[in-house]
């Protein structure tokens, strides 16, 4: 059964405001709040994603990407580098 794709967006709007208390209160290079509610922003934007493809057979712009060592998020990165998807991914905007 599909989620509501009006709910999961909601829940994708929460994960983000968590993130941005997390991210002002946070505590060291390595805050596990901070790391766990990274990872809940990912979870979130796959369900909405999926919520939405359900619904409408649409999708959004944003793809995740996979941390690859690489921390650089200038335009020059080749989107070859960013095909592999994992748990400990991010989302970034496509570029044309």
């Amino acid at each position: 059964m599909s989620i509501d794709p009006r709910a999961a967006l909601s829940a994708l709007t929460t994960a983000l405001e968590e993130h941005l208390v997390a991210a002002s209160a946070r505590r060291g290079e390595e805050d596990p709040i901070v790391e766990a509610t990274f990872l809940g922003i990912i979870d979130a934007f796959e369900a909405y994603e999926e919520a939405l493809f359900d619904a409408f057979d649409e999708v959004t712009p944003l793809v995740i990407y996979g941390e690859d060592g690489d921390d650089d998020f200038d335009d020059d990165d080749d989107e070859n580098d960013h095909e592999n998807e994992d748990s400990e991914d991010a989302l970034e905007p496509l570029t044309d």
